[in-house]
């Protein structure tokens, strides 16, 4: 698959693939004799997995990180293991402030819809009509 055809395929800049081929976070993608990017299975299984993981905030550095790891072997399994868990107890702690956030702006509407009935109330109550 050419980057051409891995870009739309993910929904990613050709850009952006070439740029996490030169960080790191995907291994070097096979050529062709002519030097063309030619995205195989495991090039594929890198984008898609890069894609799960930047969706969800998974920091740049961190994906870099975890595709060092994964190239040294199967020694790292423990270091990769706990990169990931720390990637998702931040997730769960930003997840915990959305919700925060979002409590917060519900019970601010809630107070909007309260000022409104009780406008309506005076309105009514003034012989007006609503």
């Amino acid at each position: 698959m050419t980057i051409a055809e891995a870009s739309r395929k993910y929904g990613i800049s050709a850009d952006t693939l070439r740029y996490y081929e030169r960080v790191g976070i995907i291994p070097r993608v096979p050529r062709t004799k002519s030097g063309i990017r030619d995205y195989d299975e495991a090039s594929c299984g890198w984008i898609e997995l890069t894609k799960c993981l930047r969706s969800a905030g998974v920091q740049i550095e961190a994906l870099i990180q975890y595709s060092a790891l994964f190239q040294r072997g199967e020694e790292t399994v423990g270091e990769r293991k706990a990169l990931l868990e720390e990637q998702r107890r931040q997730l769960l702690e930003r997840r915990e402030d959305i919700q925060r956030s979002l409590d917060r702006l519900t019970k601010k509407i809630e107070s909007y819809d309260q000022l409104l009935l009780e406008k309506e109330r005076q309105i009514r109550a003034a012989g007006g009509d609503v």
